[in-house]
């Protein structure tokens, strides 16, 4: 007991020293917190205000300079404990970037591969992009470049400047063969001009050579935008996010300029480093989106010969959705490098957390803008999500042909589970209590009774087509005076293909509550029949060999079931006849009949038939 004492006595006075380092390095850190805000309210200051000589008073030379190179190596070295902390901090998301660059190499040179088997190479020929080559290694280092900014949005200024310069290397390497010489030699000016904005911004000198160095810099990046600014085309991007960029460029080139000659040097550095960078990230991610789309282009290529998903969707709309969708992506990456460059990402972000994360109220109602932001980011990609389903079943779009193809009726199952799964999740993401929903869902009831009886009907009515099964999609059916073929099963209505080739959309509940007839619901084939009226002369033996003998020749009719002919009705010189043959397929009955017809006409014809 006494050792075990001495042991307690022992641990509590060792605690008690810990609690008290803790308590130090708290008092510490509070005022090492306190001592980096003055300082950053100082530094910001310090920009804004005047910082070294007007240029025209600026000293022709400076005390404090060093060699350009011992000053180059100072600038660098004062970053490179900022860009080794961040480097070592921010690993996991390097390989992420890394990994998604290994994967793009590998999804293009396996489509390459696939394309040069002989089945595949003689539907599409050979695949040839520009920018896309079988052994994509420069394309995927640009894919890797161009998203590390997305993944690694608190990057320093410094690590965004390499990324950039290595992006620019890439794309001097990837279009060397491509662009045309006078515009190569304008992007290698390009390059070398912002190659000397950075180094001169790495001087600490404020003498007047180092300024009208990059006072001249920042002139010949402004002449290049002004004679760019009406002639530059991308493709890739429409004229408005072009000419925003340049905009953005040629301002805070002229901004550069003013914040130089007025003494603001800091400033001037970092708005003319930001201008020329967005100039570059807009050229980087104008290829990025040509290579993302070139390879987009072979997948569904390959797909569509190898009857994968991409074969069952649109190849147009999927081209302009891929555009869109990457047009927004460029638009968000090129927004976060300028706010990275300009330093204002920690503001921005603390921005829009006080607005997203502020709590409001309605009423008795408490909530946030963020959470109404996800209830309808939720709502939307669930409702975009329940309408591709059909893709992923391999339920793809229905024709109107002679080829039966029963598809299930899960799709609109699944659908109903999205929908259901994706407001639950929607409600859920936007903070709404339990007893404040019931009110809700009390109201909507109120709603329903009063005005919403035929959307909730119809809707009933879908989920009861889907466990009843009383049709399927691509099963012939006809509703008083609609027929055609059952296009896709929806939860409020569905849709049915004519013959025509119009679509027919149909509520659920008159496709429940109304007589539906199904022609292909156990079976294909059908009975179809003809009427003539011939002589009542006719032999109606040899009339109905002939007519036998006619019928069985068409590839349509069942071998099984012979064909007959009945005597309909008889007038005074003639008889109405009516022929009953059964079709392998209802849609080929049109097709039957007009061959069986055509045959029947120059039979009767030959034989002395006459038709009456």
């Amino acid at each position: 007991l006494q050792e075990a004492g001495k042991l307690t006595g022992r641990s509590s006075e060792q605690v008690n020293r810990l609690l008290a380092s803790v308590s130090a390095l708290e008092t510490t850190i509070g005022d090492l917190k306190t001592l980096s805000q003055e300082k950053m309210q100082q530094s910001g200051s310090m920009a804004l205000g005047k910082e070294v000589p007007y240029l025209w008073n600026a000293p022709m030379d400076d005390e404090s300079i060093l060699g350009i190179f011992e000053q180059l190596k100072g600038s660098f070295s004062a970053q490179q404990e900022i860009l080794g902390y961040f480097i070592g901090s921010s690993w996991d998301k390097r390989i992420l970037a890394i990994l998604i660059g290994i994967a793009f190499f590998f999804w293009v040179h396996k489509n390459f591969v696939l394309a040069k088997r002989p089945a595949i190479r003689k539907k599409i020929g050979s695949l040839e992009f520009a920018y896309l080559k079988p052994y994509p290694v420069l394309a995927s280092a640009i894919i890797l470049l161009n998203i590390t900014p997305l993944l690694q949005p608190d990057a320093p200024s410094i690590y965004i400047e390499i990324i950039q310069l290595l992006l620019l290397v890439a794309i001097t390497l990837h279009l060397r063969n491509i662009l045309p010489k006078s515009q190569l030699r304008s992007w290698l000016l390009v390059i070398g001009l912002y190659v000397g904005l950075i180094l001169v911004s790495g001087l600490s000198s404020a003498a007047l050579p180092a300024r009208l160095l990059l006072l001249g810099i920042n002139l010949a990046f402004a002449y290049l935008g002004f004679s760019m600014y009406s002639k530059l085309r991308i493709q890739q991007f429409s004229k408005r996010y072009v000419r925003l960029a340049m905009i953005a460029f040629l301002a805070l080139n002229v901004l550069s300029i003013a914040l130089n000659v007025f003494g603001r040097l800091s400033l001037a550095k970092a708005f003319g480093a930001a201008g020329v960078i967005g100039l570059t990230q807009l050229i980087g991610l104008a290829v990025f989106t040509q290579i993302v789309l070139d390879a987009l282009e072979t997948q569904l290529k390959i797909s569509s010969c190898n009857k994968g998903i991409f074969s069952r969707v649109s190849h147009t709309k999927t081209r302009s959705s891929a555009k869109k969708a990457l047009n927004i992506l460029a638009v968000i990456v090129w927004t976060m490098v300028f706010l990275i460059n300009l330093g204002l990402t920690s503001g921005a972000y603390s921005f829009f957390e006080t607005v997203l994360a502020k709590q409001r109220s309605f009423g008795s109602i408490s909530f946030t803008l963020g959470n109404i932001l996800f209830f309808g980011l939720i709502v939307f990609v669930a409702n975009k999500l329940q309408k591709h389903i059909p893709i992923l079943f391999g339920d793809g779009s229905v024709s109107y042909d002679t080829e039966v193809e029963h598809k299930s009726s899960k799709v609109a199952l699944v659908r109903l589970i999205v929908i259901i799964v994706g407001f639950l999740l929607a409600v859920t993401a936007s903070g709404l209590p339990m007893d404040k929903l019931t009110v809700v869902l009390g109201a909507l009831s109120v709603g329903i009774g009063l005005g919403m009886q035929n959307i909730v009907n119809n809707f009933v009515s879908g989920i009861i087509l889907i466990f009843d099964k009383p049709f399927r999609i691509g099963d012939y059916v006809e509703l008083v005076d609609k027929k055609g073929k059952v296009k896709e099963i929806g939860m409020r209505a569905s849709t049915l293909m004519t013959p025509q080739g119009s679509e027919v959309i149909i509520p659920n509940g008159d496709l429940l509550s109304g007589r539906l007839v199904n022609w292909t619901l156990s079976h294909d084939y059908l009975k179809t029949e003809i009427i003539f009226k011939v002589a009542s002369s006719t032999d109606l033996a040899l009339l109905g060999k002939l007519v036998s003998e006619q019928v069985s020749q068409i590839p349509h009719v069942m071998d099984s079931l012979p064909a007959e002919v009945l005597v309909n009705s008889i007038s005074a010189g003639a008889m109405e006849l009516k022929v009953l043959a059964w079709v392998n397929s209802v849609y080929a009955e049109p097709a039957f009949k007009s061959e069986l017809m055509q045959k029947l006409l120059a039979t009767f014809g030959q034989n002395g038939i006459e038709l009456v």
